[in-house]
């Protein structure tokens, strides 16, 4: 671990996070492109992936720092959570580390600035062509206030706003700190809302290659949940999977401090989980469907497993909290070889 981020780990975490993207942020201001480490290129969602080692949503909500994140090496970053209306999210503290166990707990709650000040931002980005070869997707939520059976509308305006700025969308269903929302992964409303976002995707397009749709879900299903979501994902001629969001499970860390804290758990507790539901929607999907991994990829090692259950790029986020920059580098390498 480098001095920096131990620094950053002795704030309080959302402290931490300020002073991390503020210095993230400032990276923007550096000269030249900003482009991935060199990898195990491949192709991705249509496009050239040049390392398998991507940044999870949550990090970046509101697309501030991309190109401080690109500098990072990533293969592609995932901005967002978005929503059509900026919201404040939940209370705090709302963000807790379980440091023993290279885990978060977190109940953030969409909080954002709304997808009208990501789309200021991402024009931005895109226009001072300085992003080379990172690839760049965005994660989209529903605004708290709405409801499930309006929630399509919410995903529709954030890609009718967004999609100009996508390599392609991640529709959210699975985040356990905005009431509700996971009953949309199941049965007639997911079928529901994945074939209204599946039809403005495509009249979006028009006469162009549509922004590629991966739906990202929670790793809390059983293998009857995980067929009946790889049936619904493949009926509606979505892209690819994101595997997996957040567990309410608190099975690995009980007794700790933080653990009855509401929220999700992110980090290593997850490592296993998250490998055996991409392993579960491999099995169910057609070969040419994207799996992204992500949920506990720390080492070299978490990132090979999870390539060999199945999944076509990974994605971190709790694990880049702990370790840092050098993790990114240490990830391509091991997926490299």
């Amino acid at each position: 671990m480098n001095p920096f981020q131990s620094l950053l780990l002795s704030f309080p975490p959302e402290a931490a996070h300020y002073i991390a993207m503020s210095a993230l942020r400032a990276a923007r201001w550096l000269p030249g492109s900003c482009c991935p480490l060199p990898g195990a290129s491949r192709q991705f969602l249509g496009k050239t992936l040049q390392n398998p080692i991507g940044l999870a949503a949550g990090l970046d909500k509101n697309a501030e720092a991309v190109l401080g994140l690109a500098r990072c090496g990533f293969g592609f970053v995932e901005v967002g959570t978005v929503t059509p209306l900026a919201q404040p999210g939940n209370p705090q503290p709302r963000l807790f580390r379980l440091p023993e166990h290279q885990a978060l707990i977190n109940r953030m709650g969409f909080n954002n600035y709304g997808m009208q000040a990501m789309a200021r931002r991402l024009h931005q980005v895109r226009s001072s062509g300085r992003l080379d070869g990172t690839l760049l997707g965005v994660n989209l939520g529903k605004n708290k206030d709405t409801s499930n059976d309006e929630a399509a509308s919410d995903y529709v305006k954030g890609m009718d706003c967004l999609h100009s700025y996508a390599d392609y969308f991640t529709v959210n269903l699975s985040s356990p700190n905005t009431p509700n929302l996971r009953q949309l992964q199941h049965g007639e409303p997911l079928r529901m809302l994945l074939s209204q976002v599946k039809e403005r995707q495509m009249a979006l397009a028009g006469q162009s290659t549509p922004v590629p749709l991966l739906l990202k879900v929670a790793p809390d299903l059983d293998e009857d949940e995980v067929g009946q979501i790889a049936e619904q994902v493949c009926a509606c001629e979505f892209d690819g999977i994101i595997a997996t969001n957040t567990t309410l499970s608190r099975e690995a860390v009980v007794g700790r401090k933080h653990a009855e804290e509401a929220g999700g758990l992110s980090g290593a507790p997850l490592t296993l989980r998250s490998a055996q539901v991409i392993a579960q929607f491999r099995r169910a999907v057609p070969a040419d469907l994207t799996l992204v991994g992500v949920g506990g990829i720390g080492s070299g090692a978490d990132a090979l497993a999870m390539l060999n259950a199945g999944a076509q790029a990974l994605q971190i986020y709790t694990s880049f909290i702990y370790q840092g920059t050098n993790l990114v580098r240490n990830l391509v390498i091991a997926t490299n070889k």
